[in-house]
């Protein structure tokens, strides 16, 4: 197959309908526009959502719910993660400049540590938040756990 062979398929495309040209062509005087009203209009254009006077599906469902302003999002770690990072690049010490390296985390993200998994070596870990099954298995494995 090569560029210059490409075509499309047969009776995918076609010549476009052309309105306006007289009765003969069975889409003159009024264009395949119908009669009077908006879409007969030109410059026309259905508001998103119309459907034609009856109450819109967005109007017709009831609000609920609200967005809290104060909501801080963390990146969520859990301890096997940070086990196979230390078996795999020798780390003694995890911070948000050694997860980013790694591609663990974006630059602005704020990480909490979560305790899935299993700790092995002793390793100091600073990060925004802990979860305290986290701390104890960090302590337990004779590290420790600092909040920036």
């Amino acid at each position: 197959m090569n560029l210059h062979t490409l075509k499309p398929a047969d009776g995918s495309t076609g010549k476009g309908k052309r309105v306006g040209r007289g009765q003969g062509s069975g889409r003159g005087g009024t264009s395949a526009r119908g009669h009077k009203g908006a879409q007969s209009r030109s410059g026309y254009s259905r508001k998103k959502g119309f459907e034609g006077g009856q109450m819109p599906l967005q109007r017709r469902v009831p609000k609920f719910g609200f967005k809290n302003v104060n909501r801080v999002e963390y990146k969520s770690l859990n301890l096997d993660t940070l086990q196979s990072l230390i078996d795999t690049h020798k780390v003694d010490v995890i911070d948000t400049e050694v997860l980013y390296q790694h591609g663990l985390i974006s630059k602005s993200d704020l990480v909490k540590i979560l305790g899935r998994g299993e700790l092995k070596s002793k390793v100091t870990v600073k990060v925004h938040a802990f979860s305290g099954t986290a701390v104890k298995a960090i302590e337990a494995a004779g590290g420790t756990a600092e909040k920036i």
